[in-house]
């Protein structure tokens, strides 16, 4: 009997130790794009991996419509922005959380208190969750299939919202898109092609798809390398005729207004200062 019972026990842990081995990932077995924020790309599974090593350090990310629903009054246009984020990875346990800067809400102090207040004053956004596949060293491999494989860009909300219809994301008809997801030093770039599915109401949608039951189009995600701190702003004026950006600081004099607007310039500088006309260093 205690034979038996030992016998059972090492099997178990066989079992256990095989099920471990085959739970890692074979990264050699997949296409790698070296760059920005690398990654691997299974291709059988169609899942796709990053490999995560810059935590609390911010980036630029951003969703756009690759391709569009149609000429028309929807609004959902190839090569619309869909906003862009100040964004970073934290490691949290076995997990990465994607972290939302609230940069709405600033205290521009060389307190540290005074900027922690306002930083604890006001929710961020954490976009999304990573499960950490495995640890490479320093470096945490996440599967980022469905995050990146999603209606980012909410094209189903917009569908409704124009009254076009009800639509919902269809999983097994969406998937990544190889042709247009590359990796660079400075920028990682991943697109998707996305199905919603539903039941359609309204004329325009209608008229520019083969089946107003299916909507299908592709969603790009861009992870950017944030420039230097060395560009200086330029304080909004309405004769300039510039737009401007605008956040709140709560370090602000009482005697002054806590609204502070700045304009949306290119970072223009000269290549030859002393000259009154010159090159720019990275043109336009």
């Amino acid at each position: 009997m205690k034979q038996a019972l030992y016998c059972l026990f090492l099997s178990l842990c066989f079992v256990a130790l095989q099920a471990q081995e085959s739970s890692s990932l074979d990264l050699n077995a997949m296409d790698h794009a070296d760059g920005f924020i690398p990654f691997h790309v299974d291709a059988e599974s169609g899942k796709i991996y990053l490999s995560i090593d810059r935590f609390d350090q911010e980036l630029l990310y951003t969703v756009s419509l690759a391709t569009g629903v149609g000429s028309n009054d929807i609004g959902l246009d190839r090569g619309r922005l869909g906003g862009s984020r100040v964004v970073k990875f934290t490691k949290v346990g076995n997990r990465v959380m994607l972290r939302e800067v609230n940069y709405g809400y600033r205290a521009l102090s060389d307190n540290v208190m005074e900027r922690l207040a306002v930083e604890e004053a006001f929710a961020e956004s954490i976009l999304w969750g990573f499960k950490i596949a495995q640890m490479e060293g320093d470096v945490a491999i996440v599967d980022a299939t469905d995050f990146l494989v999603r209606d980012a860009y909410d094209v189903a909300g917009g569908l409704s919202q124009r009254g076009q219809g009800s639509y919902r994301m269809d999983a097994s008809r969406s998937f990544l898109y190889a042709p247009r997801t590359k990796n660079f030093p400075k920028n990682t770039e991943i697109e998707a092609t996305i199905t919603v599915t539903g039941t359609p109401k309204g004329r325009e949608v209608r008229s520019v798809t083969p089946d107003a039951n299916s909507v299908t189009v592709r969603q790009h995600h861009s992870f950017v390398e944030l420039p230097d701190d060395q560009y200086e702003p330029r304080v909004f004026d309405p004769r300039s005729g510039y737009m401007a950006v605008s956040f709140y600081d709560y370090a602000t004099p009482i005697d002054q207004p806590i609204v502070k607007k700045y304009i949306r310039r290119h970072r223009l500088e000269k290549k030859d200062p002393s000259a009154a006309l010159s090159e720019a260093v990275e043109p336009i």
